[in-house]
């Protein structure tokens, strides 16, 4: 039977939200206030994902240009038998930002020996709403969804001591600077627990003719998602952006093996927050988010420091995006 749990009292349950809710707002609107103050103008990239965010995210991964999500569900899709050999039987699956939970059905439909999936993201809603329609869909699979910033402690929920695998497509990983990362990698095998695994997405080096259109669509897809942090910041936080007044721009950092997506201001101007003026020259940019790129070796070499040992890579023909299976030691 499948199962979505979650608190019995719906009055506790609403209580327990709202002060989760007002928590998260207050860390959001204290980043916020702490970026924006910086030299380097920077806001966090894990604010892009509100519901319209989470959208918009949805869309990008659409675009032609945007070649993580197709070439990544193809590694997945060709190799499916190979995976579910490599990972050990009867494990819970547990997914770091789920969003749509879109590629983990690909491991649902052919891996039936998962005792549990849990999803794990930081908007409620919609990580309520992808969980209910996995029950639909997989009615003798249970769904445990936990709403939770990943990049910080969080309880998995215990389900007879089965063994875990870790879930993290999209090369969200190439998100965090190699500190961070290496920090997220070894809280990650923490909750694996030593001979649990890592399927893991890991967008490749490649030439920036390739990268810088991946984030830069010609629709505008990618530009909207990135001013949707300002519009956000507008409503929570009683904020005056003008989107009008900011330009997408998205550079591929060679020195850093990173892309890099900032928001430009196209003149001089003065933003609220909070009651806060923030100033902005012209041209004077906040930066949004990192994106960063590896070799096979080079990731291998930050798997290893966290705790990981690379049992198992598979890749595209153009050798674009490498899925790989990581063992905790």
């Amino acid at each position: 039977m499948s199962t979505v749990r979650t608190s019995a009292d719906p009055t506790r349950r609403r209580a327990a939200t709202t002060v989760r809710r007002d928590k998260a707002a207050g860390e959001f609107l204290a980043d916020v206030l702490e970026g924006l103050s910086k030299p380097q103008k920077t806001l966090p990239c894990k604010y892009f994902y509100d519901a319209r965010g989470s959208e918009l995210f949805d869309e990008i991964c659409e675009q032609p240009e945007y070649y993580p999500t197709r070439t990544e569900t193809a590694i997945l899709d060709e190799h499916l038998d190979a995976i579910g050999e490599t990972m050990p039987p009867g494990a819970v699956l547990v997914e770091y930002g789920s969003g749509s939970s879109t590629k983990t059905r690909l491991l649902l439909d052919r891996l039936e020996d998962l005792a549990a999936y849990v999803p794990v993201d930081i908007c409620d809603s919609h990580l309520l709403r992808s969980a209910w329609q996995l029950k639909a869909a997989y009615p003798r699979l249970t769904v445990r969804p936990v709403c939770a910033d990943f990049t910080k402690p969080f309880r998995v929920p215990r389900l007879d001591g089965r063994p875990r695998v870790l879930f993290f497509p999209g090369s969200t990983i190439g998100n965090f600077g190699p500190a961070d990362a290496i920090a997220l990698l070894t809280g990650m095998a923490e909750i694996a627990r030593p001979g649990g695994g890592l399927l893991i997405g890991v967008d490749l080096l490649k030439s920036p003719h390739v990268l810088e259109p991946a984030y830069d669509d010609a629709a505008g897809v990618t530009a909207a998602f990135n001013l949707n942090l300002l519009e956000r910041i507008n409503r929570e936080f009683d904020g005056s952006f003008d989107l009008d007044a900011f330009e997408h721009r998205a550079i591929f950092n060679a020195d850093d093996s990173r892309v890099e997506m900032h928001l430009v201001s196209q003149t001089e101007q003065v933003a609220e927050v909070d009651g806060t003026q923030f100033r902005f020259a012209t041209g004077e940019t906040i930066h949004t988010e990192n994106s960063y790129k590896y070799s096979r070796e080079a990731f291998a070499g930050l798997a290893n420091r966290a705790g990981w040992r690379v049992e198992t890579v598979w890749t595209d023909p153009l050798d674009y995006f490498g899925v790989h299976y990581l063992v905790a030691e």
